[in-house]
C-alpha cells in the first residue's frame, strides 16, 4: 500500500459487504484497540430478527459494537451494524436514522444507500470500502463518494469470495486504492492515527 495513500481527516468509515465480506471483517476488525473515527458496517443479510452479527463481531474487537436504531447518535470510537430490512441514512447532526423504502439492488440495507448519504453528508471526511459480493450494490454510491471528495478503497477481487461486487466497482471507475484483505486491515489501522 502507498503511504501517501492513506488520508488524514477520517470522520467516518463505511464498510459494505455482501457474500464473503464477513470473513474479511474478521480478519480487520480484532487487531484495533481503539478508533478515532465511527465505523458503520453494512452488510446485506437475511430478513430476520438477527444479532447474530453484532454478537459475533463484539466478540472479536475490544471497540464498542452497536446495531443501528433508528436516530442512534453516532460517536467516534464506535462500531454500528446497519440491521437486517432497513437501510440506514446518515443524519447533518451526526445521527443515524433507518429507513424502510423499497429494496436497492435486491437488498435493505443497500450499500448504494449509505455511502451516498454518507457522502451527502460527510464529504472529503468520509472513507468507504466496498468488499466481497455478487451483486453490483456499491459501485454507485462509491460514485457519490467520489464526486463529494471522499476516499474509496476496493477489495482485490482475486482475494474476494465472491469477487462480481468489487470487479463491478472497478470496471465502472478507478478507486483510489484497490486492496487485498491484509492491506485493508493496514489501511483501517492506519486511519485511527490521522
Amino acid at each position: 500500500m502507498e503511504k501517501d495513500k492513506v488520508i488524514p481527516g477520517c470522520r467516518l468509515l463505511i464498510i459494505g459487504g455482501s457474500a464473503g465480506s464477513l470473513e474479511v471483517l474478521l480478519k480487520i476488525l480484532p487487531p484495533l484497540t481503539s478508533i478515532s473515527f465511527s465505523l458503520v458496517i453494512v452488510l446485506h443479510r437475511k430478513s430476520a430478527e438477527d444479532n447474530t452479527l453484532e454478537e459475533l463481531i463484539a466478540a472479536k474487537t475490544v471497540v464498542p459494537v452497536t446495531e443501528v436504531e433508528d436516530k442512534t447518535p453516532m460517536l467516534p470510537g464506535y462500531i454500528y451494524i446497519a440491521p437486517s430490512d432497513y437501510h440506514v441514512l446518515f443524519e447533518n447532526d451526526d445521527t443515524l436514522s433507518l429507513d424502510t423504502s423499497e429494496k436497492v439492488n435486491y437488498s435493505r440495507p443497500s450499500i448504494d444507500v449509505s455511502f451516498e448519504s454518507a457522502a451527502d453528508v460527510y464529504g472529503p471526511a468520509l472513507c468507504a470500502i466496498l468488499l466481497s459480493g455478487a451483486n453490483a450494490d456499491g459501485t454507485a454510491g462509491l460514485v457519490a463518494v467520489r464526486k463529494a471528495g471522499g476516499t474509496i478503497i476496493v477489495q482485490d477481487p482475486e482475494t474476494a469470495g465472491m469477487p462480481f461486487m468489487p470487479n463491478n466497482a472497478i470496471e465502472n471507475f478507478i478507486p483510489d486504492m484497490v486492496l487485498n484483505v491484509e492491506e485493508i486491515g493496514e489501511f483501517v489501522r492506519g486511519a485511527i492515527h490521522k
